[in-house]
């Protein structure tokens, strides 16, 4: 249960305005969500995402170098106005156009599609990404159907990159679109999450069952089965996942394992141990995997396995303000001593975070 809040209903202003608070050094507040401290550099694309609250670190989380330019802020679980939309996007946008991205939930589509009309008609030109990575939410011949969930973060993270890179608007929109077509999710849910100011959750999971195909916005699974052992849960994901893998040579994949608010790092780590060696098992090679809450949904107990599958499609990347490649997409880490830079063995821009010697600045952007 959220327990912590002053006023239910201005829950989001409240959340927002002491996140601005604390770092204040990195983000500024407009109408609307939140844009880096810094203006975007000319020729740089902007890319903006965006969504309702109660997600954290999606979306305003994820602003910072390699990563968004800006996120537009709604209410819990609840798309953001398309008011809202033009207005980070104005405040976001420098000379090279702007690049929305969010879920393919029906008001996001709705109003950020109407918010890239609103700015085209002003002179900026806009494209939108809405991703669609989980596979639980329609068959796989209704792609454009599915909702967007953990994968937000691997689309997100592709699109900021490429334009930290120095890709022109139409190369940022094209990468965003092929991570988005590799990309698929598969989550579970423990128990429902409840909102601030509620007295009971949004859907509640009987004891010693989980709720199978979850959505991020207090949607119940599609299914219910009976609890499994870390490692039992582990096969069903990755199962589920490797049954959309594309039939190409693909041998290298991004992963998450993403907690949805209330799962332990500890338990996610127990998931992790016996998912890792499937994946592996099965041929792949994993590139920078990420274990933690990346999107969540408020106090929802639960998690979801995320693969990118990664292929060369943009081994060609500008190089210069000290942004280097790896293989395939750009990184905004910058290479340590230690890591191999032949082109060939690491793949680049895949997930933003690796907490693994980073601090916590850097969930924000800073490259360590």
């Amino acid at each position: 249960m959220t327990k912590l809040y002053d006023d239910p209903a201005a829950f989001s202003d409240d959340l927002l305005a002491g996140f601005l608070d604390l770092y204040a050094d990195r983000v500024v507040g407009v109408p609307g969500g939140v844009v880096r401290a810094t203006e975007t550099r000319p020729g740089k694309v902007a890319v903006v995402v965006g969504g309702g609250s109660g997600h954290y670190p999606a979306f305003c989380g994820v602003i910072g170098p390699g990563f968004a330019d800006g996120a537009v802020v709604g209410n819990i679980f609840t798309s953001p106005s398309t008011r809202d939309a033009v207005a980070v996007g104005r405040a976001a946008a420098g000379d090279a156009g702007l690049l929305f991205s969010t879920g393919n939930y029906a008001g996001d589509v709705l109003n950020f599609s109407l918010a890239q009309q609103q700015l085209q008609r002003a002179g900026v030109d806009t494209r939108v990404v809405f991703v669609t990575d989980d596979i639980a939410s329609a068959p796989a011949e209704e792609i454009d159907k599915r909702r967007g969930i953990a994968g937000d973060f691997v689309v997100f993270k592709i699109a900021g990159a490429a334009a930290e890179a120095g890709y022109d608007l139409d190369g940022v929109e094209r990468v965003a679109r092929h991570a988005n077509d590799r990309t698929r999710t598969m989550g579970v849910a423990f128990a429902g999450c409840t909102l601030p100011g509620a007295d009971s959750p949004l859907f509640d999971v009987p004891a010693g069952q989980m709720g199978v195909g979850l959505g991020i916005h207090g949607e119940p699974g599609i299914a219910e089965a009976d609890l499994p052992s870390a490692a039992e849960l582990a096969r069903i994901l990755v199962d589920k996942v490797l049954t959309e893998a594309p039939t190409d040579d693909t041998h290298r994949i991004g992963v998450i394992l993403n907690g949805l608010g209330a799962t332990k790092y500890e338990e996610l780590f127990v998931v992790w141990r016996t998912a890792a060696h499937l994946l592996r098992d099965a041929g792949y090679t994993l590139v920078d995997p990420e274990v933690g809450e990346l999107v969540t949904s408020l106090d929802m107990a639960g998690c979801s396995l995320t693969v990118a599958f990664l292929d060369r499609r943009d081994s060609g990347i500008p190089q210069g303000s000290g942004h280097h490649c790896r293989r395939g997409l750009p990184t905004n880490r910058q290479h340590r001593d230690d890591d191999r830079c032949d082109h060939d063995d690491r793949v680049c821009g895949v997930t933003a975070l690796r907490r693994r010697g980073i601090g916590r600045a850097d969930r924000h952007g800073r490259c360590p």
